[in-house]
């Protein structure tokens, strides 16, 4: 496994990472044994860094995964969770939350102390709110030693960019951003020099876009535009013609990306773990990649919308 700096945290994280919303039941039901299986599958293979958040199967993944951490030694993992949405259409970034969100999500997950606290989607929020309530409000946990480090994540990047010009140098310590670097969407590149000349540590999370690319095909509830659907459906089709994996090669072209330190994937599957594990592991089809590149130029960085207008 490869370690990356996060940013100016200090930490040193493994290339490939943990998302624990998997554990909540996000993509299909699962046994909690195997759950925590999964987890102990990642660390052994040196996944060190583990995200999860309330919002994942309504505090299913944090509660999974504090079992599955038990007995295990704090210095072995990172632990990242957020705050601020808690249902579909349930968001609450208000400072009395934040507060208590965190005791409930200690609580949960077994420790005294996160090493990543982040607020969930932030282009649902009002980002005055945001800047003028919420970081504040997370500053001063992470004062009182619950927290050691302050990040943000969302879908559309500009959130990012946005919320760090109306803040002080150091305020955020993270971003995690999904869905912009993966075979068919690049545009977390565009914001790279931003974040890393306030040395902010990236975290970049569905290097299979949420399932768009997996020879199983994209799920009904993908917001994703047809037309990039139908693309990714052909990248995957080549894939199987050439007796290729389309997600192995999705896998490995996030994870090779040094400026980007982790990627985070998703599965309770400890055979999918080791799976992960050996792929990146395995040098890139570089022949292959720029096929499937070539499918997948036409839907280039096409996003959709999320979020307040």
């Amino acid at each position: 496994m490869r370690y990356r700096a996060l940013g100016r945290t200090g930490l040193d994280v493994s290339a490939l990472s943990f998302g624990a919303s998997s554990l909540g039941g996000v993509f299909r039901a699962i046994e909690e044994a195997q759950g925590i299986e999964a987890v102990h599958a990642a660390l052994e293979g040196g996944m060190n860094l583990i995200d999860v958040s309330p919002y994942y199967g309504l505090t299913k993944a944090e509660t999974v995964l504090g079992k599955a951490l038990r007995g295990i030694e704090r210095d072995r993992y990172v632990l990242a969770t957020k705050f601020g949405r808690y249902g579909d259409a349930e968001f609450d970034f208000s400072a009395a939350r934040v507060a208590h969100s965190l005791d409930e999500s200690l609580a949960r997950l077994g420790v005294e102390h996160i090493d990543i606290f982040q607020a969930h989607d932030i282009e649902f929020g009002d980002l005055d709110q945001i800047v003028q309530e919420t970081l504040p409000a997370m500053q001063r946990l992470k004062d009182a030693g619950k927290a050691r480090f302050i990040g943000i994540t969302g879908l559309p990047l500009i959130v990012f960019t946005e919320v760090l010009e109306r803040v002080g140098d150091g305020t955020i310590d993270t971003v995690l951003s999904y869905c912009h670097y993966e075979l068919n969407d690049t545009a977390l590149l565009g914001i790279l020099p931003a974040l890393e000349r306030r040395g902010v540590g990236i975290m970049n999370a569905s290097p299979l876009g949420m399932g768009l690319l997996s020879s199983r095909g994209t799920p009904d509830w993908h917001p994703a535009p047809e037309r990039v659907k139908r693309a990714c459906a052909r990248a995957a089709a080549h894939c199987s013609q050439v007796g290729a994996d389309l997600a192995k090669l999705a896998i490995q072209f996030s994870v090779r990306e040094s400026r980007i330190p982790t990627t985070l994937v998703g599965t309770a599957s400890p055979r999918n773990i080791q799976k992960n594990l050996r792929w990146i592991e395995e040098p890139i089809d570089e022949e292959l990649l720029a096929e499937v590149r070539r499918i997948l130029e036409p839907v280039h960085n096409v996003t959709w919308p999320s979020g307040r207008p």
